[in-house]
């Protein structure tokens, strides 16, 4: 059974461990503040407690219960760690990704990148991520501790849930845990950005729960068949239907979603895939996020060549549509999605 840990524990529970080792309730939710708002990972700086319930405390409560295993820093920066929760150690690490800004005086903070599953299950073909699978959901603390391991790395400015996993599929445990970044550690829901790839009644649904994040849907393409084998578990899903429950949500919630495309050479990002996605979202309220498809050794896929990232920009520019080219960072660091997992997977 894993063991509990600080961020684990609900309200009441965490005001009985403390009273049984000694402390009052308030102490409980004063070392909550502390991680959560200051970003204090050790008890002994938590001089508001105690030193005797400090002492405690840190033989019998865990203040995180992931582990950071493993940690690549790539030449831009850009630090993906390797996180073990409690109970298969070594078998079912997630992967958590801080991204610094472009330039490193800014003061805007980094973007973390934040998974919601261990491993996936859409199983699209040029993602590491599927690869095995799905092993399971992450709980609500698991995905609240990325972001405090992620701030850990350096201040963060926002956060993206595009690791590994499917969000809508852990939609509830990944609520809990934007409610506690928003009301407990300050992120503000226009800074976070959830990306799906578009399950159309579960996003009807997520519209209407007063949802505190943007919508990215990971589209890939506007063709039926091509999508059916670029995103599998969508397979059957007419674009059409994905693209009326993006309109669902803007007509819900006022904000307009974000259309991804993972550029793909020779397969995805030809004038033809350009001119047929901005028949498909001319006069929609959204942008396009063109991401130049980041290399992944294990999979049978190819980088565009240059310059066609932005002629594809410039052929949605043309006919009406809003679209930026993203390109991916930490290439000599496992950034893809998954790729840092699948190499190392298994191996405590």
């Amino acid at each position: 059974m894993p063991t509990a840990s600080l961020l684990s524990l609900s309200a009441d529970e965490l005001a009985e461990r403390v009273t049984a080792l000694g402390g009052r309730a308030f102490h409980g939710r004063a070392a909550r503040r502390e991680v959560l708002e200051r970003g204090v990972l050790d008890y002994a700086a938590m001089t508001s407690l105690p030193a005797a319930l400090r002492e405690a405390l840190s033989h019998e409560l865990p203040i995180l219960a992931g582990r950071e295993r493993l940690r690549t820093v790539a030449s831009d920066r850009t630090t993906k760690l390797l996180v073990d929760f409690p109970g298969r150690e070594g078998k079912d690490p997630v992967e958590t990704v801080h991204i610094p800004p472009h330039d490193p005086a800014s003061e805007k903070g980094a973007t973390l990148c934040v998974s919601t599953q261990v491993g996936c299950p859409v199983g699209c073909p040029f993602c590491a991520s599927g690869l095995a699978g799905l092993s399971r959901n992450l709980a609500a603390h698991e995905i609240l501790e990325q972001f405090v391991l992620g701030r850990a790395v350096g201040p963060l400015g926002r956060a993206v849930v595009m690791g590994i996993g499917e969000p809508l599929l852990n939609l509830p445990a990944l609520t809990e845990a934007l409610d506690a970044v928003h009301d407990e550690m300050g992120m503000g829901a226009r800074k976070v950005t959830v990306s799906t790839v578009g399950f159309p009644d579960r996003l009807r649904r997520a519209a209407r729960s007063e949802p505190r994040f943007q919508l990215a849907i990971s589209l890939h393409t506007a063709d039926d068949a091509q999508r059916d084998e670029l995103v599998p578990a969508m397979r059957g899903v007419p674009v059409e239907e994905v693209l009326a429950a993006g309109d669902d949500w803007f007509e819900v919630t006022g904000r307009e979603v974000t259309y991804e495309v993972a550029l793909l050479g020779g397969e995805n990002d030809t004038p033809g895939h350009a001119e047929r996605l901005a028949r498909r979202l001319r006069g929609r309220r959204c942008t396009v996020n063109l991401i130049p498809w980041n290399p992944s050794p294990e999979l049978p896929f190819a980088r565009p060549r240059p310059g066609q990232p932005e002629a594809f920009r410039e052929a949605l520019a043309e006919r009406g549509v809003v679209a930026t080219v993203r390109w991916s960072r930490g290439l000599d660091g496992d950034a893809a999605c998954g790729q840092l997992r699948h190499r190392h997977a298994g191996t405590a």
